[in-house]
């Protein structure tokens, strides 16, 4: 009986080898299985944007994130879980102070709602304000970073030698832009698909206006120095119309706090005496 022990054992160990690999051999199989059903079904088992959010707002988002310059490099599922997040704290503070105030149901649900709305719909104000603070920049900053440009080709550097002066004298998001494109052509991509995606992620009619002009000089071998100089005078007129324009609505914007504001006080200190003057005469 003692000596038939090992002869058990290595009959169980063998069976427990066996059993096991068949086993790691049947999940394997089915794992290939639940991938392969994965990438049939539109979808499955895919991120969070990719499981519920439709194709065209992911499109959305990630051309709205790529013109506020992926900012602290949030991607689309980052912008999602805070979107989602800001919801839930909007909906935790409605119900704490719905709590605290003693809201009947139908109040609070009110609130809740409200405040949940407003908490999702947050980041994207948060992020239409960066994108209108970069876009402006860039349209500051476009005429003097083309004034060295232009200056740095006519003494004699190549195009890409004069755009890494930039990066260097310059900061703010169009130098940024414009490190990107070195970056990318000096991996090896083409000069046009960095330039188009370089006015993709800008997107402002200024900026699509100089690299239409790069790329036509490119293209028909025009000098690059005069239309540099060409596309300096132009934003420099731009800028100056910008400023103009701001300057004539100036007197509108300031009607509504003279209405409200200042023509109140001013009434009550004109007529305010006469008024009192006038009740205490027909007082007596």
């Amino acid at each position: 009986m003692i000596m038939l022990l090992p002869a058990l054992a290595a009959f169980f160990y063998g069976f427990y080898t066996v059993g096991g690999l068949i086993a790691e051999s049947i999940s394997r199989r089915r794992l290939a299985e639940l991938r392969a059903a994965a990438l049939r079904v539109p979808g499955g088992l895919g991120s969070f944007s990719e499981r519920f959010v439709s194709p065209t707002t992911r499109g959305r988002l990630r051309r709205r994130l790529l013109e506020a310059g992926q900012p602290r490099d949030l991607d689309i599922d980052g912008l999602m879980s805070l979107k989602a997040a800001s919801a839930a704290g909007g909906l935790a503070l409605a119900v704490a102070i719905g709590s605290i105030a003693g809201f009947a149901s139908s109040r609070m649900i009110a609130t809740a709602l409200l405040f949940a709305g407003i908490g999702f719909f947050g980041p994207d104000a948060w992020l239409a304000r960066l994108i209108d603070d970069r876009k402006r920049g860039i349209s500051r900053s476009l005429p003097d970073i083309l004034d060295m440009l232009t200056i740095s080709v006519e003494a004699g550097l190549g195009f890409d030698s004069a755009i890494g002066k930039v990066v260097k004298n310059f900061r703010g998001a169009l130098a940024q832009e414009f490190f990107r494109w070195l970056q990318e052509v000096q991996l090896g991509r083409s000069r046009k698909e960095a330039w188009r995606d370089l006015a993709a992620r800008i997107s402002i009619p200024e900026v699509n206006s100089f690299v239409l002009a790069i790329l036509q000089a490119d293209t028909f071998g025009i000098s690059i120095g005069n239309v540099l100089r060409v596309q300096s005078e132009e934003m420099r007129v731009r800028r100056r119309q910008r400023a103009e324009e701001a300057a004539m609505k100036t007197p509108v914007k300031v009607v509504f706090p003279l209405v409200l504001c200042i023509f109140p006080a001013l009434m009550i200190v004109i007529l305010g005496p006469a008024g009192i003057k006038i009740a205490q005469s027909f007082r007596f």
